[in-house]
């Protein structure tokens, strides 16, 4: 779990300082005007905090199960963390708040 943890957070920095943007689902495969509407910087910071903290809960029930002694806790905070984290960041990266408004602009 801890693995999972980590490869979230790796995950999270390059995409977001690293701007491999071609690891976010759908960005890669967008025509260049299309990317051009896009605040990808802004989206880059939406993925890289849900990576953070769907690892920090990953985390935290690690510790929490391996205190409590009850490894149930770890597998309950790892679906939570995805099944939370996931909707989250599809629903966001994607609102309006990430368009750019070229006519605005102008």
């Amino acid at each position: 779990m801890i693995g999972i943890a980590v490869f979230f957070i790796v995950l999270g920095i390059i995409i977001k300082h690293g701007k491999m943007y071609f690891l976010m689902a759908g960005y890669n495969t967008m025509p260049k005007e299309e990317k051009a509407k896009i605040d990808i910087d802004g989206v880059a910071t939406v993925f890289r905090n849900a990576m953070f903290g769907m690892a920090l809960l990953m985390i935290i029930g690690y510790f929490l199960a391996d205190w409590l002694n009850n490894p149930d806790i770890e597998n309950i905070t790892l679906f939570g963390a995805i099944l939370i984290g996931i909707p989250y960041l599809l629903i966001k990266s994607n609102s309006n708040k990430f368009k750019i408004d070229k006519d605005k602009n102008d």
